[in-house]
């Protein structure tokens, strides 16, 4: 990737300052992207992490609204902390820090969760694979960050175990979501045609038409986690094709049920994000969506107008895929009306 001028403002942000700033140690991981190292601010001493990435490895840049050019990776990471607090860990996505732009290289400082230790690792410690109790409480997380994603028009385009980290200070597992790095900017209904990702964790669709969209394989993606989550092996899309992968007789049928609708090979008989998350049990049985997308509706819009209701509701349940003819439209007309004001029992 050539670029003169180089991405960001080198007179505000260099080397020198870099150094001055920060410590840099050990090694801790190496991806397709860059290598990330381990390393403390000076001012407080506290932990963070150092990713380093050679310019050839920024395939997209993005300008800002002040016209900045800046690579994806940090624009997305900008977009998911505006509009909040300055304290880091606020969100699931971890936290950008500080950025430099050098002659060769992009340096990313960012927030370094401890105790945490990537999915992966957390699951390898349990023997393997986890509880169906413990999976479902991730799962719900992982969910969670999905749809704040999404409500950001970002695609991470690649969730998996290694890049979802397992955060433990507070004694109770919390997710939090790592590299950006193959991140972009997108709709909610976009077409991608140009496959950015884990090769073995490939969509169907873009296997037999070369395209795919951000709700089904983030969809895709989390039902390949859950799936690995409980079991002690790798899942790959070629063997899961060819039907050489096969599930524990041990799960309760709920969750089998869910992950077979989750790694469906159509798109579209997969569940959405929204649908997922609002099932209390964490592994919907899918058989009504009409009242799914009411406890959607209910439970992000509670505080609705009349006007509003008689206006939105059918472009609402449209924007969902759901073809609402005269009669359930009324039914879901009625049912907003008298929760119309109040907090959803559901929500």
């Amino acid at each position: 990737f050539e670029q003169d001028p180089v991405l960001g403002d080198l007179n505000v942000k260099n080397a020198l300052e870099f150094k001055a700033k920060y410590v840099e140690l050990n090694p801790l991981g190496k991806g397709g992207c860059g290598s990330v190292f381990n390393g403390y601010r000076k001012s407080d001493k506290l932990v963070v992490a150092i990713k380093h990435i050679p310019n050839e490895n920024i395939y997209c840049t993005h300008f800002d609204e002040s016209g900045r050019e800046l690579s994806v990776e940090v624009a997305v990471m900008l977009k998911l902390q505006s509009g909040t607090s300055n304290s880091a860990g606020s969100k699931a996505p971890i936290t950008l820090l500080d950025w430099y732009v050098l002659p060769h290289e992009l340096i990313l400082v960012l927030e370094r969760p401890m105790p945490a230790s990537d999915l992966h690792s957390y699951i390898e410690r349990r023997g393997g694979s986890l509880k169906e109790s413990e999976a479902k409480m991730i799962l719900k997380q992982l969910v969670e960050a999905a749809i704040h994603l999404q409500d950001e028009k970002i695609f991470h385009r690649d969730i998996k175990l290694e890049n979802i980290l397992i955060e433990m200070c507070s004694g109770t597992p919390r997710v939090r979501i790592i590299d950006f790095g193959l991140s972009c900017f997108t709709e909610k209904n976009s077409t991608h045609k140009t496959f950015c990702g884990t090769d073995r964790y490939i969509p169907p669709e873009w296997l037999s038409q070369y395209k795919y969209s951000a709700g089904p394989t983030t969809v895709w993606q989390l039902g390949i986690v859950l799936f690995e989550c409980l079991h002690n092996k790798n899942f790959s899309t070629s063997s899961y094709m060819k039907r050489q992968i096969k599930m524990d007789n041990r799960l309760s049928k709920d969750c089998k049920d869910f992950l077979r609708k989750c790694c469906t090979r159509d798109p579209k008989e997969r569940p959405s994000l929204e649908q997922i998350h609002l099932h209390p049990e964490g592994f919907p049985d899918l058989r009504d969506e009409l009242w799914t997308t009411i406890r959607y509706y209910i439970s992000r819009y509670a505080m609705v107008t009349e006007n509003m209701m008689d206006q939105d509701v059918s472009s609402f349940m449209g924007k969902f895929g759901k073809v609402v003819n005269d009669s359930e439209y009324n039914r879901v007309l009625g049912l907003l009306k008298k929760s119309r004001g109040v907090m959803s029992e559901w929500s």
